[in-house]
């Protein structure tokens, strides 16, 4: 231990001796370190944009979804599913009950509009952004006159532009009911058309339209659970709703799946990987001239090292740790400076939306970037420290 100390602290003092060189030679190992941590963190980010959007459309990771159809008594349905949810005291989990309907504004004008019926739940799910207003809360399920979540569509559909010029409207069912726009989200693509959310229990108080069988005709239920559990919660929801809505009933039970984004995430890693070991490798060529030329010029100094007893051993690990020292210094270098550049970017201008879970700078894709400028350095340290070992105490009269 206390030889490699030493070592290190004679390569650290040869690196202080030498810094212009030292400077020279590590400018390339440093800006490949950068260019590689950067670029695989900026893919990471990218992925957990990719992520999120697909689970705007399809849930989170993992979602279960379960749709049934009882033969016997179709509004068995939804109990079934509610009691499931309650006996697995599942936290997350949300019915899915698609309508259609038209709303009434104060002022006469009326808007036919796709419904979504969900639980609160839902928003959390599929990561819903309120661009205005809010999600539903637990208290809007108490309301007298039930919540409404719009997209931007059906806003400027009403003549409206933000919430505070929204009306409240009416719904046809058995009685007349007033429901009120809490929240607006952004339109999921250019040209959607009116959608609204409400929740479920609310509606269905209202005696609201029925289900429309053109966009669904049964209920969904959809389970937020942990991958490790994804098999057994897939398993266990089939078993307890086809028991509960007997044998001649249909469930249909799949979950969400990101293997193939996951897939491709770590292909991508590998090539970035890759490229920027290849450019750390051609940096490592001009660190090789260097340091031979440099044991050329310290021939004389390694000569007379040997005369007083240095060994082989203790000379070669002297020059190896020089290169080593260096670029591992140029590698922490280019880590700083990737994370500064990649915290500076402006992601979600150049995505269009805003990452939700905006994941930290990867301590992995770090650690990667340092053990390659070592590796690298240990590398174009090797032939230098072979040479140097040749030498011999006569060579420094010779030099």
């Amino acid at each position: 231990m206390t030889g490699l100390v030493a070592a290190l602290v004679e390569a650290w003092e040869e690196l202080r001796l030498h810094r212009l060189r030292v400077l020279l030679s590590l400018v390339g190992v440093a800006v490949s370190v950068a260019a590689m941590t950067g670029v695989m963190a900026v893919g990471q980010m990218t992925s957990q944009a990719q992520n999120e959007m697909l689970e705007r459309d399809t849930g989170r990771r993992v979602t279960v979804m379960a749709s049934a159809y009882a033969a016997t008594d179709p509004d068995q349905v939804l109990p079934a599913m509610r009691a499931l949810t309650e006996r697995y005291q599942v936290s997350h989990s949300s019915v899915v009950l698609w309508a259609s309907e038209r709303f009434r504004a104060d002022g006469g004008a009326a808007v036919d509009s796709q419904l979504q019926l969900v639980d609160q739940p839902y928003g959390t799910i599929h990561r819903l952004r309120v661009s205005e207003g809010s999600w539903f809360v637990p208290g809007d399920e108490q309301r007298r006159a039930p919540a409404l979540v719009v997209n931007e569509s059906f806003l400027r559909a009403l003549g409206a532009r933000d919430l505070a010029g929204a009306p409240t409207l009416t719904v046809r069912g058995e009685r007349p009911t007033t429901m009120v726009i809490t929240g607006v989200v952004p339109d999921r693509w250019e040209g959607e058309g009116p959608a609204a959310f409400a929740l479920y229990d609310p509606y269905a108080r209202t005696g609201g339209a029925a289900i429309d069988p053109a966009m669904g005709a049964v209920p969904q239920l959809e389970l937020w659970v942990p991958p490790g559990a994804a098999e057994e919660a897939e398993q266990t929801v089939r078993d307890d709703l086809t028991t509960a809505l007997g044998p001649d009933s249909q469930v249909d039970v799949y979950r969400t799946s990101l293997e193939d984004q996951e897939a491709f995430d770590a292909t991508f890693q590998l090539v970035v990987l890759g490229i920027g070991t290849l450019l750390l490798l051609l940096g490592a060529l001009s660190l090789v001239n260097i340091a031979l030329v440099t044991v050329r010029q310290r021939i004389r100094e390694i000569g007379i090292r040997r005369s007083f007893g240095a060994t082989s051993a203790r000379v070669f690990f002297s020059i190896m740790l020089e290169s080593v020292v260096g670029t591992a210094l140029a590698g922490l270098i280019g880590v700083a400076i990737a994370v500064a550049v990649v915290r500076a970017l402006p992601m979600e201008t150049w995505l269009g939306f805003a990452i939700e879970d905006v994941p930290p700078f990867p301590l992995g894709v770090a650690v990667t970037g340092l053990v390659a400028a070592t590796a690298v350095g240990a590398l174009a340290g090797l032939v230098p420290a072979l040479v140097a070992v040749r030498v011999k105490p006569i060579d420094a009269i010779r030099y």
